[in-house]
């Protein structure tokens, strides 16, 4: 059995989709909305003390979710990057993507995503940051209304 209300969205833009499922910690609402009514960037706590992004019922070794952790909360570091100059119909070319690795109490969170600027090297320290359109909704072959546009881009910290 599934819970629906912890699905994530994959819409093949390379972002790091935002998260409406419900939420287990922070100051997130039963909506997946924050004090600020964005979305929260959902990874998912498990009873073996296990963090995933993106989340899923259980994790890799069959434990319960227990709860969700914003990933907001946190900076990360780039583990690799890439620019990609053939991108689908919407997404903004070129497209600077990223690797992450969060550090959420000593367990090893990875995402993938786009970047806010193409001056990041490997090492360097981003955080989420919220975007309301990752990409256009009139592009491409589906109707807007039947998908979701926003999510987190990776933005550099500053010294």
């Amino acid at each position: 059995m599934t819970d629906d209300s912890h699905e994530t969205r994959d819409r093949g833009d390379g972002a790091a989709s935002a998260s409406t499922g419900a939420s287990g910690s922070g100051d997130s609402d039963e909506a997946g909305t924050s004090d600020t009514d964005e979305p929260i960037f959902a990874a998912a706590e498990y009873a073996d003390g296990s963090i995933t992004y993106p989340p899923h019922p259980v994790s890799r070794d069959g434990a319960e979710r227990v709860g969700t952790v914003d990933l907001r909360e946190y900076t990360a570091e780039v583990v690799t990057w890439t620019t990609a100059t053939a991108t689908p119909p919407g997404v903004r070319q070129p497209n600077h993507l990223a690797i992450v690795a969060f550090d959420v109490d000593g367990e090893d969170v990875r995402a993938l995503g786009q970047l806010t600027t193409d001056g990041v090297e490997i090492g360097d320290e981003v955080e989420p940051v919220y975007a309301a359109e990752l990409r256009d909704p009139e592009a491409g072959i589906r109707e807007p209304a039947s998908q979701e546009w926003d999510g987190f881009r990776f933005r550099p910290v500053e010294d």
